[in-house]
Order: C-alpha cells, then structure tokens, then sequence
C-alpha cells in the first residue's frame, strides 16, 4: 500500500520533528511512570487509573506511528522555492469575495499543518486546492458546501519565518 505524499512547508516540517522527538523521548517516559504506578494500585482488573494511563500510551504510540508515516513520505515545499508571484504553500493570499465584495486573507499550508481557526488553510481545502499555482489578478471559483464563491486573487506575501 503506497502512502500519499504529505506537502508541508519547512516550519511544518520541523514542527513534526520537535513533536516526534518530544513523544519518544518525554512523553513515553511520563506514561510508563503512570502506567508503573497504576499497577501498584494492584488489581488491574478495575483499575481506572491504568486503563487511562494504558489508553493514552496507546494514543501516544499511533501518533509517534501517524508522524513517522507523514515524515516519511514529505514533500517538503522548500522557502526558496516560494515566491510572492505565485501562490503556493508557505504563501499568505489576499482574496476579495465578488459576491459580499469582503476581503479575506489565508495562509496556505499542508494538511499536517493546517490551523482554520487562525486561517492556516491546507492545499487540500477547498480554498486551498481552487487557489494554488494562481497569480495575483486570477479570478477562481470554489465549490463550497455551500455552493460556489468566486475570489479574485488580490495579493500573495511569502510567509516570514
């Protein structure tokens, strides 16, 4: 089974590292103490406290596993290769709403990284997907859940680290 490659931009990229690094390393040590202490509590049978602790190693354990699979199969969209001409991961679009004549701005990001509530969209978005390799004066339609919206593409920024 071939795994789908997985854009991220370097930022993301090393935020995955820091977070792997963080999940092997301190956080397998906390849950093996809490799973160690639970267990002196003696029957394990009805014991809540090691049912929690062995539920979050389970937890931690997919997720180390769910880093590891996007790391390994990383397309990494590289700063240099980022430009405020066209837009790309790592760039910040301006796009004015023909229909509401509002203007609204995101950051376009990989899945991995994407953040909606601060306007990190992914390349897999709707948005995202409509907007890529686009230019600024480009008209795009995307098709929303609730129904088309027409931008015009106003500015790209290229995102500072």
């Amino acid at each position: 089974m071939s795994e789908q490659q997985v854009m991220l931009t370097e930022e993301g990229f090393e935020k995955l590292e820091n977070e792997l690094e963080y999940l092997e390393t301190e956080k397998r040590r906390e849950v093996a103490k809490r799973i160690k202490v639970a267990r002196e509590f003696g029957d394990i049978s009805e014991n809540s406290e090691y049912d929690d602790a062995k539920n979050e190693q389970a937890f931690v354990e997919g997720r180390i596993q769910e880093i590891k699979n996007m790391l390994n199969n990383a397309h990494v969209v590289k700063d240099e290769d980022i430009t405020d001409k066209k837009v790309n991961l790592g760039t910040t679009v301006m796009l004015h709403d023909l229909d509401s004549d509002e203007k609204i701005s995101y950051t376009l990001v990989g899945s991995a990284e994407a953040d909606p509530l601060n306007y990190k969209i992914s390349n897999e978005s709707p948005i995202g997907k409509a907007i890529l390799g686009h230019v600024i004066g480009d008209e795009v339609k995307v098709e929303t859940p609730g129904g088309d919206v027409d931008y015009e593409i106003i500015s790209i920024k290229k995102v500072k680290h």
